[in-house]
Protein backbone atom coordinates (compact mmCIF):
# COMPACT_ATOMS: atom_id res chain seq x y z
CA UNK A 1 0.00 0.00 0.00
CA UNK A 2 3.11 2.83 0.87
CA UNK A 3 4.94 1.39 -2.35
CA UNK A 4 2.01 4.30 -3.99
CA UNK A 5 2.63 7.74 -4.26
CA UNK A 6 -0.74 8.21 -4.39
CA UNK A 7 -1.23 6.55 -1.14
CA UNK A 8 1.78 8.45 0.54
CA UNK A 9 0.11 12.10 -0.50
CA UNK A 10 -3.13 11.01 0.68
CA UNK A 11 -1.69 9.89 4.29
CA UNK A 12 0.34 13.11 4.69
CA UNK A 13 -2.61 15.26 3.64
CA UNK A 14 -4.81 13.19 5.77
CA UNK A 15 -2.09 14.46 9.13
CA UNK A 16 -2.41 17.64 8.37
CA UNK A 17 -6.35 17.42 7.67
CA UNK A 18 -6.61 15.40 11.15
CA UNK A 19 -4.82 18.25 13.16
CA UNK A 20 -6.73 21.11 11.35
CA UNK A 21 -10.05 20.00 11.17
CA UNK A 22 -10.19 19.16 15.36
CA UNK A 23 -8.77 22.38 15.93
CA UNK A 24 -11.17 24.81 14.08
CA UNK A 25 -13.93 22.24 15.39
CA UNK A 26 -13.43 22.74 18.60
CA UNK A 27 -14.28 26.75 18.31
CA UNK A 28 -16.79 26.01 16.04
CA UNK A 29 -18.39 23.34 18.29
CA UNK A 30 -18.23 25.70 21.76
CA UNK A 31 -20.17 28.43 19.96
CA UNK A 32 -22.64 26.32 18.80
CA UNK A 33 -21.39 27.02 14.98
CA UNK A 34 -21.42 23.19 14.09
CA UNK A 35 -24.15 24.34 10.74
CA UNK A 36 -21.08 26.47 9.91
CA UNK A 37 -18.89 24.29 8.79
CA UNK A 38 -21.91 22.24 6.92
CA UNK A 39 -23.09 25.18 5.50
CA UNK A 40 -19.72 26.72 4.12
CA UNK A 41 -18.58 22.75 2.90
CA UNK A 42 -21.22 22.57 0.66
CA UNK A 43 -20.74 26.08 -0.41
CA UNK A 44 -17.16 24.92 -1.59
CA UNK A 45 -19.09 22.88 -4.35
CA UNK A 46 -19.59 25.69 -6.46
CA UNK A 47 -15.59 27.43 -5.86
CA UNK A 48 -14.74 23.68 -6.85
CA UNK A 49 -16.89 24.58 -10.41
CA UNK A 50 -15.70 27.41 -10.73
CA UNK A 51 -11.67 26.27 -10.63
CA UNK A 52 -12.45 23.73 -12.99
CA UNK A 53 -14.28 25.88 -15.53
CA UNK A 54 -11.42 28.45 -15.44
CA UNK A 55 -9.20 25.90 -15.46
CA UNK A 56 -7.31 26.75 -11.96
CA UNK A 57 -6.66 24.62 -9.35
CA UNK A 58 -10.44 24.06 -7.33
CA UNK A 59 -8.50 24.05 -4.05
CA UNK A 60 -7.79 27.85 -4.60
CA UNK A 61 -11.16 28.36 -5.70
CA UNK A 62 -12.79 26.90 -3.41
CA UNK A 63 -10.73 28.52 -0.15
CA UNK A 64 -11.12 32.03 -2.03
CA UNK A 65 -15.40 31.19 -2.44
CA UNK A 66 -15.59 29.72 0.99
CA UNK A 67 -13.99 32.34 2.47
CA UNK A 68 -16.50 35.06 0.56
CA UNK A 69 -19.31 32.94 1.71
CA UNK A 70 -17.75 33.16 5.44
CA UNK A 71 -17.53 36.79 5.38
CA UNK A 72 -21.54 37.19 4.35
CA UNK A 73 -22.28 34.96 7.14
CA UNK A 74 -20.72 37.21 9.42
CA UNK A 75 -22.03 40.08 7.51
CA UNK A 76 -25.81 39.46 7.66
CA UNK A 77 -25.52 38.38 11.24
CA UNK A 78 -25.70 42.08 11.82
CA UNK A 79 -29.37 41.64 10.11
CA UNK A 80 -30.45 38.42 11.56
CA UNK A 81 -29.24 38.40 15.15
CA UNK A 82 -32.22 36.49 16.69
CA UNK A 83 -31.84 33.58 13.64
CA UNK A 84 -28.55 32.80 12.82
CA UNK A 85 -29.72 29.52 11.16
CA UNK A 86 -31.84 31.55 8.96
CA UNK A 87 -28.10 33.66 7.75
CA UNK A 88 -26.90 29.94 7.02
CA UNK A 89 -30.03 28.75 4.59
CA UNK A 90 -29.77 32.01 2.44
CA UNK A 91 -25.64 31.40 1.64
CA UNK A 92 -26.30 27.61 1.35
CA UNK A 93 -28.86 28.38 -1.18
CA UNK A 94 -26.99 30.91 -3.22
CA UNK A 95 -23.73 29.04 -3.34
CA UNK A 96 -25.37 25.78 -4.56
CA UNK A 97 -27.69 27.76 -6.70
CA UNK A 98 -24.03 29.18 -8.43
CA UNK A 99 -22.71 25.28 -8.39
CA UNK A 100 -26.01 23.78 -10.13
CA UNK A 101 -25.40 26.49 -12.89
CA UNK A 102 -22.24 25.84 -13.58
CA UNK A 103 -21.98 22.41 -13.23
CA UNK A 104 -24.93 22.13 -15.53
CA UNK A 105 -23.21 23.77 -17.93
CA UNK A 106 -21.20 20.68 -18.64
CA UNK A 107 -17.80 21.99 -18.41
CA UNK A 108 -17.30 21.17 -14.64
CA UNK A 109 -18.96 17.56 -14.17
CA UNK A 110 -16.08 15.42 -15.68
CA UNK A 111 -14.28 15.25 -12.44
CA UNK A 112 -16.85 17.05 -10.13
CA UNK A 113 -17.58 13.24 -8.08
CA UNK A 114 -13.75 12.84 -6.83
CA UNK A 115 -14.82 16.17 -5.17
CA UNK A 116 -18.06 15.40 -3.68
CA UNK A 117 -17.23 12.05 -2.41
CA UNK A 118 -13.16 12.50 -1.89
CA UNK A 119 -10.33 10.05 -3.67
CA UNK A 120 -7.42 8.87 -2.75
CA UNK A 121 -6.01 8.81 -6.29
CA UNK A 122 -6.70 12.40 -7.06
CA UNK A 123 -4.41 14.26 -4.32
CA UNK A 124 -0.96 15.01 -6.84
CA UNK A 125 1.85 16.28 -5.31
CA UNK A 126 0.77 20.01 -6.23
CA UNK A 127 -2.13 19.27 -4.19
CA UNK A 128 -0.38 18.28 -1.28
CA UNK A 129 1.75 21.14 -1.93
CA UNK A 130 -1.43 23.55 -1.80
CA UNK A 131 -2.59 21.86 1.22
CA UNK A 132 0.41 21.85 3.13
CA UNK A 133 1.03 25.85 2.59
CA UNK A 134 -2.65 26.20 3.62
CA UNK A 135 -2.57 24.01 6.50
CA UNK A 136 0.15 25.05 8.23
CA UNK A 137 -0.45 29.23 7.72
CA UNK A 138 -3.83 27.90 9.04
CA UNK A 139 -1.88 26.19 12.36
CA UNK A 140 -0.04 29.16 12.98
CA UNK A 141 -2.36 31.69 13.04
CA UNK A 142 -4.42 29.45 14.73
CA UNK A 143 -1.95 29.23 17.50
CA UNK A 144 -1.69 33.54 17.51
CA UNK A 145 -4.91 34.04 17.80
CA UNK A 146 -5.61 31.16 20.59
CA UNK A 147 -6.30 32.90 23.47
CA UNK A 148 -8.45 35.51 21.81
CA UNK A 149 -10.33 32.84 20.27
CA UNK A 150 -11.18 31.38 23.73
CA UNK A 151 -12.01 34.54 25.40
CA UNK A 152 -14.50 35.45 22.39
CA UNK A 153 -15.90 31.48 22.49
CA UNK A 154 -17.11 31.29 25.67
CA UNK A 155 -17.76 35.48 26.39
CA UNK A 156 -17.72 37.20 22.98
CA UNK A 157 -19.73 40.14 24.86
CA UNK A 158 -16.60 40.38 27.24
CA UNK A 159 -14.05 39.83 24.69
CA UNK A 160 -15.27 43.31 23.23
CA UNK A 161 -15.62 45.47 26.42
CA UNK A 162 -11.82 44.21 27.28
CA UNK A 163 -10.49 45.83 24.12
CA UNK A 164 -10.31 42.49 21.82
CA UNK A 165 -11.13 43.54 18.21
CA UNK A 166 -14.11 40.54 17.44
CA UNK A 167 -15.14 41.03 14.23
CA UNK A 168 -11.31 41.19 13.20
CA UNK A 169 -10.94 37.89 14.69
CA UNK A 170 -14.53 36.37 13.80
CA UNK A 171 -13.48 37.28 10.03
CA UNK A 172 -9.56 35.53 10.35
CA UNK A 173 -11.69 32.64 12.50
CA UNK A 174 -13.83 32.58 9.16
CA UNK A 175 -10.89 32.62 6.54
CA UNK A 176 -9.63 29.68 8.92
CA UNK A 177 -12.51 27.91 8.34
CA UNK A 178 -12.46 28.03 4.43
CA UNK A 179 -8.55 26.78 4.49
CA UNK A 180 -9.54 24.08 6.64
CA UNK A 181 -12.80 22.82 4.26
CA UNK A 182 -10.71 23.34 0.96
CA UNK A 183 -7.75 21.17 2.24
CA UNK A 184 -9.91 18.22 3.07
CA UNK A 185 -11.92 17.92 0.00
CA UNK A 186 -9.70 15.38 -1.55
CA UNK A 187 -9.65 13.65 1.09
CA UNK A 188 -12.98 13.66 2.38
CA UNK A 189 -15.46 15.14 0.20
CA UNK A 190 -17.91 17.78 -0.27
CA UNK A 191 -20.51 15.98 1.30
CA UNK A 192 -18.80 14.93 4.27
CA UNK A 193 -16.49 17.35 5.39
CA UNK A 194 -18.37 18.84 7.93
CA UNK A 195 -18.36 15.10 9.84
CA UNK A 196 -14.77 15.45 10.87
CA UNK A 197 -15.02 19.22 12.02
CA UNK A 198 -17.77 17.85 14.21
CA UNK A 199 -17.70 14.56 15.00
CA UNK A 200 -14.26 14.34 16.68
CA UNK A 201 -14.92 17.15 18.82
CA UNK A 202 -18.30 15.31 20.23
CA UNK A 203 -16.52 12.05 20.51
CA UNK A 204 -13.64 13.88 22.99
CA UNK A 205 -16.14 15.82 25.04
CA UNK A 206 -17.76 12.51 26.05
CA UNK A 207 -14.71 12.03 28.03
CA UNK A 208 -15.73 15.35 29.65
CA UNK A 209 -11.90 17.12 30.25
CA UNK A 210 -10.82 20.82 30.06
CA UNK A 211 -10.58 22.60 26.99
CA UNK A 212 -7.35 21.70 26.27
CA UNK A 213 -7.55 18.23 26.90
CA UNK A 214 -10.88 18.10 24.65
CA UNK A 215 -8.52 19.69 21.75
CA UNK A 216 -5.71 17.48 22.32
CA UNK A 217 -8.27 13.92 22.16
CA UNK A 218 -9.91 15.74 19.12
CA UNK A 219 -6.98 15.68 16.90
CA UNK A 220 -6.13 11.86 17.87
CA UNK A 221 -9.86 10.73 17.57
CA UNK A 222 -9.53 12.68 14.05
CA UNK A 223 -6.09 10.75 13.42
CA UNK A 224 -7.75 7.62 14.06
CA UNK A 225 -10.80 7.79 11.87
CA UNK A 226 -9.10 9.47 8.92
CA UNK A 227 -5.74 7.15 9.16
CA UNK A 228 -8.04 4.15 9.80
CA UNK A 229 -10.68 5.46 7.13
CA UNK A 230 -8.06 5.54 4.04
CA UNK A 231 -7.07 2.23 4.69
CA UNK A 232 -10.00 0.83 4.91
CA UNK A 233 -10.84 2.78 1.52
CA UNK A 234 -8.00 1.61 0.16
CA UNK A 235 -9.07 -1.97 0.84
CA UNK A 236 -12.39 -2.45 0.03
CA UNK A 237 -12.07 0.52 -3.05
CA UNK A 238 -14.46 2.93 -1.60
CA UNK A 239 -14.84 6.80 -1.87
CA UNK A 240 -12.48 7.55 1.44
CA UNK A 241 -15.32 10.36 2.75
CA UNK A 242 -18.18 8.02 2.92
CA UNK A 243 -15.41 5.17 5.24
CA UNK A 244 -14.00 7.80 7.54
CA UNK A 245 -17.28 9.20 8.38
CA UNK A 246 -18.75 6.12 9.07
CA UNK A 247 -15.32 5.31 10.74
CA UNK A 248 -15.81 8.16 13.01
CA UNK A 249 -19.20 7.81 14.21
CA UNK A 250 -18.45 4.26 14.99
CA UNK A 251 -15.76 5.83 17.25
CA UNK A 252 -18.35 7.70 18.82
CA UNK A 253 -20.28 5.20 19.36
CA UNK A 254 -17.84 3.02 21.23
CA UNK A 255 -16.70 5.48 23.50
CA UNK A 256 -20.35 6.07 24.19
CA UNK A 257 -20.96 2.91 25.24
CA UNK A 258 -17.55 2.65 27.06
CA UNK A 259 -18.44 5.54 29.00
CA UNK A 260 -21.70 3.81 29.87
CA UNK A 261 -19.37 0.64 31.27
CA UNK A 262 -17.60 2.35 33.35
CA UNK A 263 -19.97 4.71 34.77
CA UNK A 264 -21.83 1.50 35.77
Amino acid sequence: MLQYSFMQNALLAGVLISILCPIVGVFLVLRRYSMMGDTLSHSSLAGVAIGLILGTNPLLTAFIFTSICGILIEILRNYYKQYSELVMSIILTLSLGIAIILISTGKASANINSFLFGSILTVSSKDLYIISILSIISIILLIFLYNKLLYITFDEQGAFISGINVKLINYLFILLVGATISVSIRIMGILVISSMIVIPVATSMQLNKGFKKTLFYSILFAFIDIILGLILSYYINSAPGGTISLVSVILLVLIIIFKNIVKK
